[in-house]
């Protein structure tokens, strides 16, 4: 997915707590090295073969980083978003379509935040021409922006609504409350919810490899709403940026037969598929 942006609301909660523990560094960059291709391998010849070799079905997997600020120091985290994408070949050009299953967040702090899988399912990217170019003989994809709503409607090509009773929010995840909702339990003490919205903005720079395998980055300029909380405490702006490591906001794409198709497939073959998530 966009990939998802952090979806923690810094609180002040921390101030008022004995013995909160410092923040944690970020891990080293990059995450993930990406494979040796294999010397016998004989990479496409021309864009045409590029586009061939690049279409399929993968299971996708890609982490976002990003870094805000709290009482208690700066709020590092990482987005994990799991999901399917199809490169399909139409009208001469690579089309991608993408669909999320599953986003797990991990932070510096003890923080733990939980977007259920229903609210990630309702995230609905637009498709998209991909560019295919080669450099420094290497076949790359480039994913344009295709900006999408979540948990209000409108026109997504705009700036998202910072007006929190505006009448196009929506129940993406049909909860029976505004927005999406996100769960949040901050130190092992406080618990609650916020209602969100959103603009997912994100573009993916990826290569082929010999394996059959795309990887690269994530540029994630998402926007978020936040439209309300269960807890005073909960309910302040946030929209923290993406961190500027390129190494530690990587994507995988790996390519999959067509007949898996589930997200439940997809998790249980999670371990299979893909390198262990990040940790701090």
């Amino acid at each position: 997915m966009k990939s998802l942006s952090t979806l923690f609301v810094a609180v002040t909660g921390c101030l008022l707590l004995v013995g909160c523990p410092s923040p944690k560094p970020w891990p080293d960059s990059p995450l993930y090295e990406t494979p040796s291709n294999d010397p016998n391998w004989q990479a496409p010849a021309s864009r045409e073969e590029a586009m061939e070799a690049m279409a399929g079905r993968y299971a996708h997997y890609d982490v976002v980083a990003y870094q805000g600020d709290t009482p208690n120091g700066p709020l590092s985290t990482f987005i994990i978003s799991y999901g399917f994408t199809d490169l399909v070949i139409e009208n001469g050009e690579l089309v991608e379509y993408d669909r999320f299953c599953r986003a797990n967040y991990k932070a510096n702090q003890n923080f733990v935040t939980t977007f259920p899988d229903e609210a990630t399912q309702a995230i609905q990217p637009r498709s998209a021409i991909v560019e295919v170019y080669e450099e420094d003989g290497a076949w790359k994809i480039w994913r344009p922006a295709t900006p999408t709503l979540l948990g209000i409607d409108g026109d997504p090509d705009r700036p998202l609504s910072m007006d929190p009773n505006d009448p196009l929010i929506n129940d993406d995840d049909n909860d029976g409350k505004p927005g999406v909702t996100v769960f949040v339990k901050l130190f092992g003490l406080i618990q609650g919810e916020i209602y969100i919205a959103r603009r997912e903005i994100f573009q993916n720079d990826m290569t082929l490899y010999s394996d059959g395998s795309l990887r690269g980055t994530v540029i994630d300029d998402s926007e978020q709403l936040v439209i309300g909380a269960s807890l005073r405490i909960l309910n302040a702006p946030n929209n923290p940026k993406q961190w500027d490591d390129p190494g530690l906001s990587p994507i995988i794409l790996i390519p999959i037969p067509d007949d898996l198709d589930t997200c439940e497939e997809l998790m249980a073959n999670r371990d299979a598929l893909f390198p262990p998530e990040p940790e701090f």
